[in-house]
Order: C-alpha cells, then structure tokens, then sequence
C-alpha cells in the first residue's frame, strides 16, 4: 500500500532538483510505503532530463509532463489526481525533507485520523512559528495560531481533498497556496501539528529565486488573489469571534505589512501610493471592524490611519517603530536541576534610547508621546489593554542545520512603573534549557546552539539575541562547563563576539580543557589503594551519569606522556588517571585530550607532582610547589654530605 505520495511541481529547477532528490528518496518511511510524482511544467531546461535519470533508478519515482500553466497550482492538482497514497505531501522542488518526515507525519496521521498535518518548518526565510512549539494530537480551525502558516508544504488526506474538491487555483496565480490551505483547515475534521521533528526545510535559494520579490508585478495579481483567500475564510465561517480570530492574521500580516517599515520605507511614491489605495479599500470592504478593534495598540493605528486614508502619517509611523529597539538584560546564567538557566528581561526603546513608555492622563493610558512626535495628525494614542496580544518565548538555534528549538520557560509580561504617571512593558521570565529534552525530547546535537527570544509588546514585535552586546565585553564563558546525559557528553554554555548566549555541545567549537584551565579548581590527592591519582574539576553534572573517556597528555616536549583517563560524573566531578607515570621528579603540566577535539591545543588545567615515578598530588596550575616533607628534607641532606665526600 502506498501511504504517501509526495508531489512535486517543477519548472526550470536545474540544479536543485539534485539537491532536493536525496532528501525525497531516503526517506525512512521505505520506497515501497511512499511515492515521489513529479509534475513539470514545461520546463524549457534540463530538468526533464534530471528527473528521467531519477525515475530510472527509483521506481518510486514518477513523471508527468504538462504544459506551461505558469504557476504551481496546476502541477499540484494534477498530482492530487495522479496520486496512489492515502496521504499527499507537497514538496516544492528547492526545499528539503528531513529524513524521518513521511514516516512520522504519517504515523501521527493515522494515529488521530487527521486531515490536514502540519509538520514542523526550519526555515531561512521565516522566523520560527510557536505553532510548532510543541505536538498537537488534534485540533481544528478553532486554534487561530494555524493561519500563522498557511503554506502548501503540509501532509493532506487525499480522500478528504477529493470529497470537498479542495483544489489550488490555477494559472499565473500569486498567493495559491493561501485559499487552498484555508478551505482544508475550514473543512477539517482533525488537524495534527508534529512540533518535535524538523519535517520541512524551506531555505532561501542563492539566486533568490524563491523569495516573494516579483509577486507585485503586473503578470500577478497580488491584491485580487488576497481578496480571494480573504472570501475564502468568510464564505467558509459564520460572522462573530472564530471568523474574526482568523480574520486577523490576515489583515495584520497581509494587508498592513503593505504600509509597514519593512516595505512601504523602501518602495517609490509612485508604487507606495498604488500598494497603499489597494490594501485601503481592501481594508474597508474586506475586513469587520471587530478585527480592527481586537489589535495591540500600534498594529490599531496603523489600521487606523490606513483606513483613514492617512499614507503620509503611516510612512511618519513606520520610520519611528523601524529605529525601536529590543532591550535585553540577562542576569544569573547558571546549571540548575539539569538545565541552563538563565533569567532574562526584555523591553523596547524609543530612538532616543528612553525605555518606549505608556503615559497615563486623565485615568487614560496613553502610548508615549515622544514615539509619536513627527507623525502628521496623532497627537495622541490611547492604549485600552497593554496587554492585548503581548506575549514571549524563547527559542533556541542549532547553527550548523537551521533547526529552532523552544525551550521550556515563560516570559511573563508586566507593567513596570517608570515614575511620573508613566509606566512600560517588559516581558521578563527564566530561561531553561535542557540539552538532553529540547530536541523535541532528545538530546542537543553536536555543534553551537544560539539563544534568541522573540518577543511582542504594544503590536511591535523584535526577536533580539538573549544576551546583546552589553552582555560581556567579548567572547567568553557564560558560566562553567558541564557533562550532560549517558553516556557523558560536554556542554559549553560561552557568550559570542557578538555577546549572545550559546551552549557548544561536544567541542565543536569550545573546549574543556580551556574552560577547565580558566576555572582550575582545588586539588585532590590519590586515593589510597586505587592506584589512580584523582583531581576535582570545575565541571558540574547536569544530568550525567557514568564517566567521559579520554586522555590526559602529562609533561611537555618528546617526553610527555599520553595516558587514558576518565571524568567521573558527580556532585563533584573527578579526574582519574594512573598514579605511576614513567617521568622525572618535578612538577608536569596537564592537558586535555578528549575524543570530541583530539588535537585541540589548550593550556594546562592541573600540575601532577611526580617523585619515584609516582603522582604524589595533581594540582591546579597556579597552586605553589608543595612543601617537602620530613622524609625528602633528611634525604635531601644526606646527598648533600655525601657530594661533598
């Protein structure tokens, strides 16, 4: 039986066909669950050639050639239709699957009898979406978080597309995607969310090619096309809360991204008037004012002065909220309980670098004066609820795959009194992070994890690095290293150049014998009996269990001696090596060798003091020569009397 058929249009894909393929064809799931159909769209390339070449050694792989249509919607309802499997995936081809993708969206699939699966997206393009923080078994169309992604690259019950004739619109249509996604999450009996396995790659190509630049062009119908999925969402709900919860997205991130900083700064007059009348009367004829008036308090003026046909006041605006800034203190970076933690607190800035204040007047609070100062026609704003739609979160980085990560820890949002009458938002909370669960329950993988917090406060939203470059002077340890999971693993938490807080797993970057150097702690003689010198290292266990293997280079020069040893995980972690070491008497530099960095050069973190062959202490770098005892004062003296005999 086939269980997915994953759909992909193509038109001119050249290279990156061969990119994608490797991810489409190992797919855990198994070439005899699963089937890969290719759709081209006249490609006027080689790609036909590229994907003749894949068919003919994957027989999972299927080709249909169409003519030109002049957009995906096409390709992707001819493959709806060519499709054997009871799912249907849809893949464009510059993107990538993670490995295990199919086989787990389907499982979850099966196990809720879902419609629709949304699995979760590692994206360069977009900023990670909390619609994916977590599993979601089932929900519906009710959880209004699901039109924060409303792209094609979701798992859909073919039988189900086929009994409601969801289809995607074709021809040269921008926006496609959005009123077939929407009419499937309308229709859907059961929607999944899988939030603990990156399924999508969706990565921005070197050519740009995949980036919404040209969809204002004349051949596109921009404005037109979203009016369609705005109809879509209307015709598809009754008026009230649930059709203006999903109304919502749309009006803010569709029509009022027009007349925002990231766009409407940048365009000419001529296109900035054009944009602007069409999102207006869209603005006016589309959307209830019940959605307008359900907005933070920045995103409501904007809304307002758009409607109110005040385009030289939205480009006044959107000049003043581009120069607001996050503001990030961290304070108590440490390892508790297992975890990383860290407490945080963000607010926003005005230009000036005053903290973006709420001024009450009159028992009205009233957005801060100063932020408003050169926007023609507002002398003032009022803020009904400061707290309307503010909310944080932290996320977390893995910086060698893309993959975001939510940690566990909620940033709580407070009014905070300046002074005066006036007050501002912070969003405040303790970051917590376990290496050994935050990979959607799995441990981190090997490489640097950088700690980012996105955070809204008053309808101005900002991701800010957690830390930002007051944090330290310069690139350093953020607090001590520690051994992690079981077998033990290193994790390195260590302040960037750039002051943002990160944890280097297993040495990819950092090392332990440099940390173990910078923070040499006191020292331990051989235990009796063991035959094993031990030391006290500055390294805590997080959640370790059992010893971290590896070797110690004692002494320096064609001399030095290479030995096995192991870091025992503990209250107080410990290195053990062999007490007898075939070296001079004297005092030996120590250095690290561990498996993870093995030619890794880092300064000594322990001195073994040898006599006979035999460690008598280990050491920490600095600590003076130990006084000698009775014994070796008498020895020392009868070598004296005798030299000179």
């Amino acid at each position: 039986m086939v269980k997915v058929s994953v759909v992909v249009p193509v038109h001119n894909g050249g290279h990156y066909l061969d990119d994608c393929a490797p991810s489409l064809l190992g797919q855990s799931l198994g070439p005899d669950a699963y089937e890969v159909v290719y759709v081209d769209d006249g490609s006027t390339d080689d790609s036909v050639a590229r994907l003749e070449k894949l068919a003919a050694a994957h027989p999972h792989v299927r080709i249909e050639r169409i003519a030109n249509s002049g957009w995906p919607g096409r390709p992707r309802n001819v493959g709806i239709e060519l499709a054997r499997g009871e799912y249907v995936h849809f893949v464009d081809h510059d993107d990538l699957l993670g490995p295990q993708a199919l086989e787990r969206m389907y499982e979850l699939a099966v196990r809720n009898r879902s419609d629709v699966v949304l699995g979760k997206v590692s994206s360069t393009m977009v900023r990670p979406k909390s619609v994916f923080k977590r599993t979601v078994e089932s929900c519906t169309a009710d959880n209004f978080q699901l039109m924060e992604t409303l792209t094609p690259h979701k798992m859909f019950r073919r039988e189900f597309l086929l009994e409601h004739g969801i289809r995607f619109p074709e021809g040269p249509w921008i926006l496609e995607d959005m009123p077939f996604v929407i009419a499937a999450y309308l229709k859907a009996e059961r929607i999944s969310v899988l939030g603990d396995y990156p399924c999508y790659y969706w990565l921005k190509r070197e050519d740009g090619g995949n980036n919404t630049q040209s969809m204002f062009t004349d051949r596109h119908d921009f404005f037109g096309n979203l009016r369609h999925a705005i109809r879509t969402v209307k015709e598809g709900t009754e008026p009230g809360e649930r059709q203006n919860g999903m109304l919502h997205r749309l009006y803010r991130a569709e029509v009022l991204q027009r007349v925002s900083e990231g766009e409407v700064l940048n365009l000419e007059p001529q296109e900035r008037q054009r944009r602007f009348e069409a999102v207006r009367a869209i603005a006016l004829e589309e959307f209830p004012p019940a959605v307008r008036d359900g907005f933070a308090a920045v995103t409501k003026l904007r809304a307002t002065l758009l409607e109110e046909g005040r385009l030289d006041s939205l480009v006044a605006l959107a000049d003043r909220i581009r120069q607001v800034r996050a503001h990030t203190e961290v304070d108590g970076v440490r390892w508790q309980d297992g975890e990383l933690r860290a407490d945080v607190r963000l607010s926003l800035l005005r230009p000036d670098g005053e903290p973006l204040a709420l001024v009450e007047q009159g028992g009205r609070l009233l957005l801060d004066p100063e932020l408003l100062k050169d926007v023609p026609g507002v002398d003032e704003w009022e803020v009904e609820d400061p707290y309307a739609h503010a909310y944080g979160e932290f996320i977390v980085k893995d910086r060698d795959r893309e993959d975001w990560w939510f940690p566990e820890g909620e940033l709580d949002i407070r009014l905070e009194p300046l002074g005066e009458g006036r007050s501002r938002l912070v969003a405040a909370g303790t970051l917590r992070v376990d290496p050994l669960s935050l990979k959607g329950g799995q441990p981190l993988e090997t490489g640097p994890h950088d700690v980012w917090a996105f955070f809204q406060l008053l309808g101005i939203g900002r991701q800010p690095r957690v830390g930002g470059p007051a944090a330290v002077p310069g690139e350093g340890a953020a607090c001590g290293p520690a051994l992690v999971g079981s077998p033990a693993r290193i994790a390195i938490p260590y302040w960037t150049k750039g002051g943002q807080l990160a944890v280097d797993m297993d040495e990819r970057l950092r090392r332990l014998g440099t940390e173990l150097a910078a923070r040499a702690g006191a020292a331990v003689g051989p235990r009796p009996g063991d035959g094993r010198a031990t030391l006290a290292l500055p390294l805590l266990s997080a959640g370790a269990s059992g010893r971290l293997v590896l070797e110690v280079r004692v002494g320096k020069g064609p001399s030095a001696q290479t030995l096995p040893a192991f870091i025992t995980a503990g209250v107080e972690c410990t290195l053990s090596l062999a007490d007898r070491i075939p070296l001079p008497d004297g005092r030996h530099p120590v250095t690290l060798v561990t498996a993870t960095a093995p030619k890794a050069k880092t300064p000594p973190f322990a001195v073994a003091v040898l006599r006979r062959g035999r460690v008598v202490r280990l050491q920490e770098p600095g600590a003076p020569a130990p006084a000698p005892s009775f014994t070796d004062r008498a020895r020392g003296k009868v070598r004296r009397v005798l030299k000179r005999h």
